[in-house]
């Protein structure tokens, strides 16, 4: 199914509307419907009033507690697949303020236990010094003054000894020099500082290793409740199970690839000592 990121904003009310029209067409009560699903009369109708968006689960369970035939059946759980979606455009972001992005983000640090993270090109937020945070800033225009603060802010969540945390960084985003050779130094320094923390797991995945599969985007998987992926006009936040598994699968694939330890402590060292030739 294409995703057309201008429908997103429409699906989750068609999706009510389309799962409560099929029920009242169906001659079933709400709280009938409740019961045949294993479902509390509550949440039935917070889904079909839009208050509520239904996983691909629950609509599952209410189509063929309706009996619904096949072909509208996969129709509405296309419905619900884009309804679980959600694009957020980066002009938007930064017409409301990215601090305001940042404070969401925050937000999913800190209700989430387990983080994984595959940084295709650059660094984010949690491994960045400052002089890096501020240098991916630098083609925003307008102030981006509270987005750093915001974003300095957000690190001391990676000190969490509730939470666990796994990136997966290809030699491209380490050595991709967004500040000058000595800054850089210092970000690399900081990486592997980061590596030997005990919630921490940092891998690298070196450039000319054969590796058969290509990753497309740099990516984010919350647990099992949430996965982002970042393109070039803004992100995609996807909530459909299936769709999570998706990128955890992949994450473990790039995972396989990667070094850890001693070994990509090693490896960064060595890359850092490219930069120190260059001073």
């Amino acid at each position: 199914m294409a995703i057309d990121p201008e429908e997103l904003g429409h699906s989750k009310s068609d999706l009510a509307h389309a799962l409560r029209e099929i029920r009242v067409q169906a001659g079933l009560a709400g709280d009938r419907l409740a019961r045949r699903c294993g479902m509390t009369q509550s949440k039935i109708s917070k889904i079909e009033t839009g208050r509520t968006i239904p996983s691909l689960v629950d609509v599952e369970l209410i189509l063929r507690a309706l009996e619904v035939p096949a072909e509208l059946a996969q129709r509405i759980l296309d419905l619900a697949r884009v309804a679980n979606t959600e694009w957020q455009d980066v002009r938007a972001l930064r017409r409301k303020g990215l601090e305001k992005k940042q404070a969401e983000l925050a937000a999913l640090d800190q209700s989430s236990t387990e983080i994984r993270y595959f940084l295709l090109s650059m660094l984010n937020t949690l491994l960045a010094t400052p002089e890096y945070i501020r240098a991916s800033l630098a083609h925003v225009p307008g102030d981006t003054t509270k987005a750093i603060a915001k974003k300095l802010e957000r690190q001391t969540v990676i000190y969490d000894d509730s939470k666990t945390f796994t990136f997966l960084l290809t030699e491209q985003a380490v050595r991709w020099a967004m500040i000058p050779p000595r800054a850089m130094v210092m970000q690399i320094d900081r990486l592997i500082s980061v590596s030997r923390l005990p919630n921490v797991r940092l891998g690298v995945i070196p450039l000319g290793k054969y590796i058969p599969e290509s990753p497309l985007n740099t990516f984010t998987v919350y647990d099992n409740s949430l996965a982002t992926v970042e393109t070039e006009t803004g992100i995609v936040i996807l909530r459909d199970r299936r769709d999570i598994q998706v990128y955890r699968n992949a994450f473990a694939v790039y995972e396989g690839h990667a070094l850890f330890g001693e070994q990509a402590c090693e490896r960064m060292a060595a890359w850092s000592s490219l930069f120190l030739g260059g001073l």
